[in-house]
């Protein structure tokens, strides 16, 4: 049985990618930052798959927390076949450059970027060894092609040194038989981001050219394939799952 490690996992977009996967088979190990009503929520509604389901509380901006992470799940499972860094603190405040505090800029960086260097160096040993690996993060819409983004200039910096990093895994651990991939959502907010596809529909949207607002469910459905055991061929791509929406130049 395959194991799926993913952070941020007890609620939100890491929800429906945790439970895409266990109804894919995986057992998965779940991190969380500090809802633990999230998690107890989680574990009710998941009763059916409690024996696949590890919860490891920790900081994505801590060394020390994404060591332990990987090494729980190692203990309970023996192996981590895919890693989901769905974990990405984000400042909703509007402000530029100057207005951030280092604080701020830091938590960026070690949130975004710096987490995956230290969860990729602990994984990759291992997928190595088993000659098989799936690794997804996370960025936004045109990040492989470094744009600007107004207002968001720690997180889109560190987003894109993301791409970068998981491109250029992409191609280092090719022969291991380890993909490396990127998912850009769209306009996925408030209960969206929990939805079904289906609850989506039943909601017109008239700023997604679709006709709908992104959800959860495309998130996990495009992780889900990534993560499949026939996804060899797709590797070092940015996959946007936006529906059409300009993201970037939604406000101004």
């Amino acid at each position: 049985m395959r194991h799926a490690l993913i952070t941020a996992g007890s609620k939100g977009l890491g929800k429906k990618v945790a439970e895409q996967l266990l109804k894919d088979g995986f057992t998965v190990t779940i991190s969380y930052y500090r809802d633990e009503h999230a998690v107890a929520s989680a574990k009710e509604e998941w009763q059916p798959y409690r024996d696949r389901i590890h919860f490891v509380q920790g900081d994505v901006t801590k060394k020390a927390d994404l060591q332990r992470l990987v090494q729980q799940a190692l203990e309970r499972w023996g192996t981590i076949d895919a890693l989901v860094m769905n974990a990405g603190p984000y400042i909703f405040e509007r402000k530029k450059l100057v207005d951030y505090t280092e604080a701020e800029w830091h938590r960026m960086m070690d949130g975004n970027l710096h987490s995956a260097f230290y969860l990729i160096k602990e994984v990759i040993p291992v997928m190595r060894k088993q000659r098989f690996g799936r690794i997804v993060s996370y960025a936004f819409q045109g990040a492989d092609h470094s744009p600007g983004w107004l207002y968001r200039s720690a997180f889109a910096a560190a987003k894109v040194g993301l791409v970068s990093l998981t491109k250029t895994i992409s191609i280092e651990e090719a022969e291991f038989g380890i993909t490396a991939n990127v998912v850009c959502p769209g306009k996925i907010v408030g209960e969206m981001k929990e939805a079904s596809i289906e609850q989506a529909r039943a909601v017109p949207d008239e700023e997604t050219p679709v006709g709908r607002s992104g959800t959860g469910e495309d998130i996990a459905r495009t992780v889900s394939f990534l993560c499949d055991e026939k996804g060899d061929m797709v590797t070092g791509a940015v996959i946007e799952v936006t529906g059409g929406i300009d993201v970037l130049h939604r406000y101004r």
